[in-house]
């Protein structure tokens, strides 16, 4: 089931305010889901997962993966629009 399905509609139109406010919180959502891939490489080197666990892991981050890019669409984003500037630190998300 894909998140389309779940809403009812392939795409949705919204205001700015609104469209701000699903842009934040995709890109919470995001560094989060980067977050948790980096941690999960990381355990992955240490051979701190059974094969079970790295195949789950890796279903997991892909589904995940896909969520997003289902949600960017839906609400008319791109990649870039999740990444913020921080000014002279850069940009939030790597590129």
């Amino acid at each position: 089931m894909t998140t389309s399905d779940l809403l009812g509609r392939s795409r949705v139109e919204v205001d700015s305010p609104e469209q701000g406010l699903v842009a934040l919180v995709l890109t919470i959502v995001e560094l989060l889901r980067q977050l948790m891939e980096r941690q999960a490489l990381r355990r992955l080197e240490y051979g701190d997962l059974s094969e079970e666990q790295v195949e789950r892991l890796g279903s997991t981050l892909l589904d995940l993966e896909q969520t997003m890019a289902e949600l960017r669409d839906y609400f008319g984003l791109t990649e870039e629009d999740l990444n913020l500037d921080l000014g002279p630190l850069g940009p939030l998300l790597p590129r």
